[in-house]
């Protein structure tokens, strides 16, 4: 089965000489398609830096990550990959509706379509009530909810989320892993979060763990 994801020594260091941070060490993995992976962690371990590597949002300083099953980097978004981020990711100016909207408008689709898609996706997530509201008018936690109503209506093959809960309670908390796991399996898609919460990774048949810059992808359910 070919990867959507395949990462070969793959490092990260921000900074040079004495200033130099190692976010990650020399990294292998790979993402197969329709994977639930939940990457854990403490803070400042290595997740975020990790999935921005996975999502094509950064360069390795060594190493090459590639997506087989997708294309180029140039390929991967709008559409095949969607990236639910830690914090605010609407924006202020667009309504609900058109946050969700845009991808797809960017991705070529009509106006009338993409806003008909983000309808569609907004009442899969029960958000219809919020689709004129601007995000300013919402809550922290609807406005990841809509976020991640703007990664179902793009179709990807692949969604990462960062840290998705880690601003909400645990009742938001366990309503969000809900959304993420039904809008990838309406996808049809792999998903990967990155936590540090051990209830919400419990929940993803396959756990991997990163401390100090290191992936362990012995999976910690076996």
């Amino acid at each position: 089965m070919t990867s959507l994801v395949h990462c070969e020594r793959v490092e990260k260091t921000y900074g040079s000489g004495a200033a130099a941070t190692i976010a990650l060490r020399p990294t292998d993995c790979e993402i197969a398609p329709g994977a639930r992976i939940a990457i854990t962690g403490p803070s400042g371990s290595g997740k975020s830096t990790l999935l921005h590597l996975l999502a094509g949002l950064d360069d390795p300083t060594a190493g090459i990550v590639s997506w087989p099953a997708i294309g180029p980097r140039a390929a991967l978004r709008p559409g095949p990959l969607a990236m639910v981020f830690q914090g605010p990711s609407l924006l202020p100016a667009l309504s609900v509706i058109e946050n969700v909207a845009l991808p797809r408008q960017l991705a070529g689709v009509g106006a009338a379509n993409a806003l008909g898609e983000a309808r569609d996706a907004l009442a899969r997530l029960s958000l219809s009530e919020l689709a004129e509201k601007l995000p300013e008018e919402i809550s922290g936690g609807q406005a990841q909810r809509v976020a991640v109503a703007r990664v179902l209506a793009s179709k990807p093959v692949l969604i990462l989320a960062d840290e998705p809960t880690s601003q909400l309670d645990s009742e938001n908390a366990s309503r969000t892993i809900d959304v993420l796991f039904q809008a990838a399996d309406a996808a049809g898609a792999a998903l990967v979060i990155s936590t540090h919460d051990h209830a919400i990774a419990a929940r993803f048949p396959t756990r991997w763990s990163v401390a100090d810059g290191i992936l362990d992808t012995t999976d910690l359910t076996s």
